[in-house]
């Protein structure tokens, strides 16, 4: 069972602020990477299969090696950190589609998302079925010089958003609402 904590008398706790968040957030855009170095395709809907990632992703594609897959089935950036990526390498913006995340998400503090505590994970809901588990940070790669120019790779440290397993597959759409919930 999911549970929204935000009204919830736990709250004043670092477990509960932990779980607390004051609003949804938002899906602005989606990109499968077919491929190693192929060129994202930016599209108006997905299907996150469970314990794989998105339908039509390079990752989705690869047999996993566990039941639960592996950690980095789904890419996720924060549209807030786009502007200060672009500062620290000198340009006014830059196209989010270069980053090669495969969810660009308004919003919601992705970062907070990754729970603090092993005995009360935090979930993603995106839309009205899928169900994701933040996992890590998704570190950037050196390809970010030759993408976004020299200091490329550290203007993203920090930046490069989260990495995420698929807990509960369906079907979503960019500007589907994503929010955190506690699981029970």
């Amino acid at each position: 069972m999911l549970q929204d904590i935000s009204d919830d008398e736990d709250a004043v706790t670092l477990r509960g602020l932990c779980g607390r968040f004051p609003h949804s957030g938002r899906i602005e855009a989606i990109f499968l990477r077919p491929g190693r170095r192929i060129d994202v395709q930016s599209v108006s809907s997905a299907v996150a299969v469970e314990a794989r990632g998105l339908q039509g992703d390079r990752k989705a594609k690869q047999t996993p090696s566990k039941p639960e897959g592996g950690a980095r089935q789904v890419t996720l950036i924060q549209a807030e950190h786009l502007p200060a990526v672009a500062a620290f390498v000198g340009k006014a913006q830059i196209d989010p589609a270069q980053l090669r995340r495969n969810l660009v998400v308004s919003g919601l503090n992705l970062l907070a998302a990754k729970s603090l505590f092993g005995d009360q994970p935090l979930h993603v809901s995106i839309g009205e079925g899928v169900l994701l588990e933040i996992t890590g940070s998704c570190d950037p790669c050196s390809r970010m010089e030759e993408v976004l120019g020299p200091g490329g790779y550290n203007a993203m440290r920090g930046h490069g958003g989260m990495t995420a397993r698929v807990l509960r597959g369906g079907a979503f759409n960019v500007g589907d609402a994503i929010k955190v919930c506690v699981a029970r």
